[in-house]
């Protein structure tokens, strides 16, 4: 399923065999921060998102299947961002401040994506294709539902959702050890004993919204997206999953309410990880 683009950001997705990138590539000027409360994460320049870190702006987020190795995606994006003079500027030129995050999927045993891979993404989104969610881009290779023993598939799923005057859209590529939960999706007892080396998990998430906001406000932003996890996911948070969200504000509205914009965003990153795993419902507005 595809829908239009996210906000006024570019995304887009390079999808290979199991495995692939989806990149988003924010409005120049746009705060961002993130947090990440797995026990397992794999991800790239999310020092740099603390709140007292200099560096406020991100000119793009990564996502990528490949685990650490995956990682590499966002070197592609960043020599493409440099290429357009785009980046944070230096005596030496500019240098793109590009954050990545990655699930753990099977490309880890063979090919997982590379710069490439990430710089193909990279032009999609600025070819400014329609936007698909379900099992593309970086959730090409998600599954859920590992702590069972079994796997159920994942993928990426896309919501949206109103906080006065501003606009809150997630996008989350759910590969999960436990289960999707809430919606129309019951949830089941846990299991009794659960899988051996359960090591190959993740959920990842960006919230982006048109509020103007600090960095500091962004990363409360992060945090409630968080909370959306803990409402779609069960179990969330685990030591074998690297749960992590990125919170970008492109500034285009003044004056949002950050705890309405927070409620909201707990609720649209849970509606994003259902529709990860129910592609065929469109993204709420």
């Amino acid at each position: 399923m595809s829908a239009p683009q996210l906000l006024s950001a570019h995304a887009g997705h390079w999808t290979g065999d199991g495995t692939g990138v989806t990149v988003i590539l924010p409005p120049a000027g746009t705060v961002g921060s993130g947090e990440v409360r797995g026990g397992a994460p794999a991800t790239r320049e999310f020092a740099l998102l603390e709140p007292g870190r200099l560096v406020e702006r991100v000119d793009a987020v990564v996502l990528s299947g490949g685990s650490a190795f995956g990682l590499a995606a966002g070197d592609g994006v960043m020599r493409l961002l440099r290429e357009r003079g785009q980046g944070f500027p230096t005596g030496f030129g500019p240098v793109p401040i590009v954050v990545g995050m990655s699930i753990f999927d099977a490309s880890v045993a063979a090919d997982p994506p590379g710069a490439e891979q990430g710089r193909a993404a990279a032009l999609a989104a600025f070819g400014g294709e329609p936007f698909a969610i379900g099992t593309v881009g970086a959730g090409a290779g998600a599954t859920t539902g590992r702590w069972r023993g079994t796997v159920s598939p994942g993928g990426l799923g896309r919501a949206s959702g109103r906080a006065g005057a501003a606009t809150v859209e997630v996008v989350a590529v759910v590969n999960a050890w436990g289960d999707v939960i809430g919606g129309d999706r019951a949830t089941a007892p846990a299991p009794d004993v659960v899988a051996a080396f359960p090591v190959e998990n993740t959920t990842i998430a960006v919230v982006l919204t048109d509020a103007r906001l600090s960095k500091l406000d962004c990363h409360l932003l992060a945090q409630s997206g968080h909370t959306g996890f803990a409402r779609a996911l069960h179990p969330a948070h685990s030591r074998y999953d690297g749960d992590a969200v990125v919170a970008l504000a492109t500034g285009e509205t003044d004056g949002a309410d950050l705890d309405l914009l927070r409620a909201v965003t707990a609720e649209v990153t849970a509606g994003a990880i259902r529709a990860a795993v129910s592609p065929s419902q469109p993204p709420a507005r």
